[in-house]
């Protein structure tokens, strides 16, 4: 297989079509995994394209989560034409003491990934996987600085002047 899956989004207000690098390199990195996904976040959903890419390829439990009531509207309304099951809301329905996550994955913008750092490292199982986009080239050593007193973040993908980050936290 070439790891192809079909998505139909519709992004009403919410951001995600899955036309931006940022958004495209995620996808690439969900595509490319050979372990299992298990337990996904989304933070920072949109039209929730992440969330719906990580159900396609197998992971076993979603949570989705943005600021915005209209990405979480249009997360609803796209996973259900996705027939995907995932859950959705506003970030405070996902509580630190529900557990962590196998891969956390948060496309926003590098300022408020900066400020999210202890949160999202927060949400990361031991052995567990961080990816960030909505990066620009210039901005990797910032992100990476924010990110040292949780786990080292390496670029993984590069795409039109977009970088997406990874890092996995230690077993």
């Amino acid at each position: 297989t070439d790891g192809r899956k079909v998505l139909h989004i519709e992004p009403g207000l919410a951001f995600g079509t899955g036309t931006h690098p940022t958004t495209r390199m995620c996808l690439r990195w969900i595509a490319r995994q050979q372990a299992p996904l298990g337990r996904v976040l989304d933070y920072g959903c949109g039209s929730g394209i992440l969330a719906i890419g990580a159900a396609k390829f197998g992971a076993t439990e979603i949570d989705a989560v943005d600021i915005d009531p209209a990405a979480v509207e249009s997360t609803q309304i796209n996973a259900a034409n996705n027939h995907v099951s995932l859950r959705t809301g506003l970030p405070d329905f996902v509580d630190p003491a529900q557990g962590a996550y196998r891969v956390v994955i948060a496309n926003i913008l590098a300022t408020p990934l900066k400020v999210l750092a202890p949160l999202l490292c927060g949400h990361v199982q031991k052995g567990g996987h961080l990816v960030l986009a909505g990066i620009l080239e210039r901005q990797a050593q910032e992100l990476q600085e924010a990110y040292a007193p949780y786990l080292q973040l390496q670029v993984a993908d590069t795409q039109e002047g977009w970088i997406l980050m990874t890092g996995q936290r230690q077993a």
